[in-house]
């Protein structure tokens, strides 16, 4: 079973990369994979029961992923198709590529801190597509937002899906986890942002062309973008003070939107193109499409204990836990970071190893970072390569070392850090 369900995933993960060369798109590989590993599954296992009771656990954790994307992507589609992003637009002062490039990076490696590296990418990418009128410079600046939400997403207990899970599982705290990995993760971002910086040099920006003009009102504009942005701040909050799930708080945010949005235009004819339901048929869905049969996927390696007996692999060959972590966090750009990061909370204790310890701060770095490497090995890189349609074997030649280097970079910065403080 172990090799058919191994032999299966590889096949889906290379028709998912060749994806253009072979004319099937990734969604429909996505969900030819996750369809055949569950079949090779359930009749490898022979217990009904047993598969049935995995099946329904996998789709509560999807849905809360894929809930969450829904009501982000389209509250990112209201926002837009009232202008909105031109309040931020507007305000740009930078003239020079580079310049653009590195206030983007620094904004999105804040902002994915504070909200999450999902919705900061869908946020941002979105952005660059209202401000560049170029594909070539869209589709870089996109990579970059990718590798600067996972780095920002990091350092912040609500950032990135993996260190939420470590802090609400008591592996690490909130403000530990925030002096630990900063100085690692700015790094991770400062050194590809670095070297990326001189192809642009000596280089102005032009915008694309809706951005320049809008003929939404100014009142509308406004509202719209506040009130969509402000629904995006809170959701964090939201899972604070009811400890109810984030897609929960997104979807209740979408529906003061929705809300808002139909009292503001609710003498306006049917026909408008301000509505939420016109913003829902604006989203990419294919890329949803996507990220739910890459999850389903995924998850048959979980429930086979292939991931689980991966980490206990390592631990038996490599020996030294940062060397193990490292090599965790480089496999997280190939397969979904979470299931790893479950089974490293499940390799290892408490009692072995407490609150704030080195493992857990340096899992919490390297999942949430390692996903930059390749386009797929993150929910932002997903999210960007939906909207922005960017080519995986692009990436792969033109941003993954770049990535790697910050990886490594980031992971000497931690390394040295943890040595000198202890």
């Amino acid at each position: 079973m172990i090799v058919a369900l191994v032999a299966a995933f590889a096949l889906v993960y290379i028709a998912i990369a060749l994806e253009h060369p072979i004319g099937v798109t990734k969604a429909a590989s996505a969900l030819i994979g996750a369809g055949l590993l569950w079949t090779i599954y359930a009749l490898s296992t022979g217990d009904q029961d047993k598969v049935a009771h995995e099946l329904t656990e996998t789709v509560a954790v999807t849905a809360r992923i894929v809930f969450f994307l829904f009501g982000a992507m389209t509250i990112v589609e209201v926002i837009d198709t009232h202008d909105g992003f031109a309040v931020v637009t507007s305000r740009i002062r930078p003239r020079s590529l580079v310049g653009l490039l590195w206030l983007i990076a620094l904004v999105t490696f804040v902002l994915s801190a504070i909200l999450d590296n999902l919705t900061t990418t869908i946020v941002m990418v979105s952005l660059i597509r209202k401000l560049l009128d170029r594909r070539s410079d869209r589709v870089m600046f996109a990579s970059v937002v990718v590798i600067a939400a996972n780095a920002g997403g990091a350092w912040s207990p609500m950032g990135d899906v993996t260190t939420t899970m470590l802090w609400i599982g008591g592996q690490v705290s909130a403000l530990g986890i925030v002096w630990a990995l900063f100085p690692a993760s700015a790094v991770n971002l400062l050194v590809p942002l670095a070297v990326a910086s001189p192809q642009f040099a000596g280089r102005s920006f032009s915008q694309g062309p809706e951005s320049s003009v809008s003929t939404t009102p100014p009142f509308e504009r406004n509202l719209m973008f506040f009130l969509g942005i402000g629904v995006l701040v809170l959701v964090p909050a939201f899972k604070q003070w009811t400890h109810l799930p984030p897609f929960m708080g997104i979807l209740f945010g979408l529906g003061i939107l929705w809300l808002a949005g139909e009292l503001l235009h609710r003498k306006r004819g049917s026909e408008r193109t301000t509505t939420v339901a016109h913003a829902l048929s604006r989203i990419d869905h294919s890329s949803i499409v996507f990220f739910l049969g890459i999850l389903f996927a995924v998850a048959t390696l979980e429930h086979a204990q292939i991931l689980a007996g991966l980490a206990d692999w390592l631990d038996r060959t490599a020996g030294r836990q940062d060397v193990i972590v490292m090599s965790l966090g480089l496999l997280s750009a190939i397969v979904d970071n979470v299931p790893l990061v479950a089974a490293s909370m499940s390799m290892y204790s408490l009692s072995q190893f407490p609150t704030d310890s080195f493992v857990w701060e340096f899992i919490a770095y390297c999942a949430g970072t390692g996903g930059s490497i390749l386009i797929i090995g993150s929910a932002a890189g997903v999210a960007a390569m939906g909207i922005e349609d960017i080519k995986f074997g692009w990436y792969l030649r033109r941003i993954s070392w770049l990535a790697l280097l910050g990886y490594f970079a980031g992971a000497a910065v931690y390394l040295a850090q943890h040595h000198w403080l202890n």
